[in-house]
């Protein structure tokens, strides 16, 4: 408690802190900053960080928020915490405890984010804010003779007797910057750099051993059976939408209706299709969106599995004599795996839309879209091609990630056991015969400075072209296929320079509350090591 008498500056109390909203003014105007200047007062928000109590100038501090929820980011400075959505907009979360190598504390109801920019905004994890106070420059003392836990280049000036504090430091959160994200400075002044995001280099996927004489299958399970559509029928694949519309007196082979990017989509059934057993949607399920001409019909499967790259040597017609059951009239060929161990049914999509009841789907949804007005469609149509991006998503541990849809060249199972090779780069996990070529992998956990796990049926091998040489990466799991619009994507803080050039771009989904990092491909390996993939592969 202080004296009546006492003449220190008493703090102004920072405005509904507790609620997560704006705690202070995000600038002041010229006005303001005059009178500041007239009256040699400075205004500081004061916080503490383990036992020490900080101050910092108030004029860069944007807003005082509540520590939101994170997603984390490979290869950045152990000091940051994750990337956050703020109203739209991706902010970095920093932890001070980790810059000033003090003992890690789980959040609590005092912890607050600092948002301060210094040429980008950035959050700061504090235990608590106590307060905002105005100090006159003449109560600012030097921190020349400070001997304190915190290395003192890092603090500009000293506070005293504010408050119950005795002394206060005042951070430069400038240097803190710059120290602690050295990188940025280099890369933001590499000639030729852009942090404007406009788009990554992919991978090109037009190689020598792109070949006719393969198809390339998107797979995935109904009722313990394998099937696969070809690849160029699938518009996308999705998860299972929290809300479906049903539509009336619809077959039951008709699920109802969802909203995929401002367009109704009709979902059907593949089990009741089959005249399978019924089993409840889970979070396997997926919708594979087939597109036939203009019209497109979300199929229910129980779970996709993997991108097949299969030898046409390798396809069998169906017999014509089992072609004429009505059972297998939606089936065009049957593709023969693992020395005919695996068996793949291929579905023929122009099939599957001569069916009454997904006609009839089409049809209530072409009239369901026509009450919402046509040319609005029309013109969302003309906006699908240039103002989006598809991309295919994986996931490590909690984060999602995404890749160029077309520089993903298959998607496989991981087996078993991994070849070793001795004297292979740290980097490759091992090789695999895929098709009687020898594939190098990568585990992606290693690649991106992640903790390694143990193996499961949900990783997957993701094959990619680099420099030439088809590289698999093995992921926790491959989510969906997504189309993104442009207008939702924007530059990754750049937190290292390695991060900052294999992760460019962060796809922000904010009414989804997602952040997908947008990685890209042909960074996933320097070219000074390509050359011993090559090796490898031969």
């Amino acid at each position: 408690m202080r004296d009546n008498n006492d003449d220190t500056p008493r703090p102004a109390p920072l405005a509904n802190v507790n609620d997560g909203a704006p705690a202070i003014a995000m600038s002041l105007t010229a006005d303001d900053e005059q009178d500041q200047h007239d009256s040699d007062v400075r205004q500081f928000v004061i916080f503490i960080c383990g036992d020490e109590v900080f101050a910092v100038d108030m004029v860069p501090v944007q807003e005082i928020i509540r520590v939101p929820d994170v997603v984390r980011v490979p290869l950045a400075p152990p000091t940051l915490e994750g990337l956050a959505n703020l109203r739209g907009k991706v902010l970095p979360i920093i932890s001070l405890r980790r810059i000033f190598n003090l003992p890690e504390r789980d959040n609590d109801d005092s912890s607050r984010a600092v948002v301060i920019d210094q040429g980008q905004p950035l959050g700061f994890v504090v235990d608590r804010v106590s307060s905002v106070v105005g100090i006159e420059n003449s109560r600012i003392a030097d921190v020349g003779a400070l001997r304190a836990t915190v290395n003192t280049e890092l603090l500009s000036g000293l506070l005293k007797d504010v408050g119950s504090f005795p002394m206060v430091m005042v951070l430069d959160f400038a240097r803190i910057i710059s120290n602690e994200f050295a990188a940025i400075a280099t890369l933001t002044n590499t000639p030729g750099h852009s942090s404007g995001g406009g788009g990554i280099t992919t991978t090109n996927t037009t190689d020598d051993d792109d070949n006719s004489d393969e198809l390339q299958l998107v797979s995935f399970e109904v009722d313990d059976q394998e099937y696969a559509i070809a690849i160029e029928n699938v518009q996308e694949i999705v998860q299972i939408p929290e809300q479906i519309v049903h539509v009336p007196r619809a077959q039951s082979h008709v699920l109802g209706v969802m909203t995929l990017r401002n367009r109704l989509l009709p979902l059907v059934s593949l089990r009741c299709l089959f005249d399978l057993s019924v089993r409840a949607i889970d979070e396997h399920s997926r919708i594979v969106v087939i597109a036939l001409g203009n019209s497109a019909v979300g199929v229910v499967t129980d779970s996709v599995n993997e991108v097949l790259r299969v030898p046409r040597s390798a396809v069998d017609d169906i017999p014509s004599l089992l072609a004429r059951d009505d059972a297998l009239s939606d089936l065009e060929a049957i593709c023969r795996l693992n020395n005919g161990q695996r068996l793949v049914s291929i579905i023929a999509t122009d099939r599957l839309f001569r069916h009454s009841t997904i006609r009839e789907a089409l049809t209530t949804v072409t009239e369901m879209q026509a009450a919402q007005s046509a040319n609005l469609i029309e013109d969302h149509d003309d906006e699908l091609t240039d103002d989006e991006e598809q991309v295919v998503v994986f996931r490590l541990d909690k984060e999602e990630f995404g890749v160029p849809i077309e520089s993903v060249q298959e998607i496989v199972r991981v087996p078993d056991e991994l070849t070793h090779i001795p004297r292979a780069p740290d980097f490759v996990e091992g090789v695999i015969n895929l098709r009687g070529a020898v594939l190098p992998v990568v585990d992606q956990r290693r690649r991106l400075g992640l903790p390694t796990v143990a193996r499961s049926d949900r990783q997957r091998i993701m094959v990619f072209l680099l420099g030439g040489i088809r590289t698999g990466f093995i992921v926790d799991s491959v989510a969906e296929v997504l189309k993104i619009h442009k207008s939702v994507i924007e530059p990754a803080p750049q937190l290292s320079t390695e991060q900052a050039r294999l992760i460019a771009r962060v796809a922000n989904l904010e009414k989804q509350q997602r952040l997908i990092q947008l990685i890209d491909p042909s960074c996933l390996i320097a070219e000074e090591d390509r050359s011993q993939l090559v090796n490898l592969a031969n």
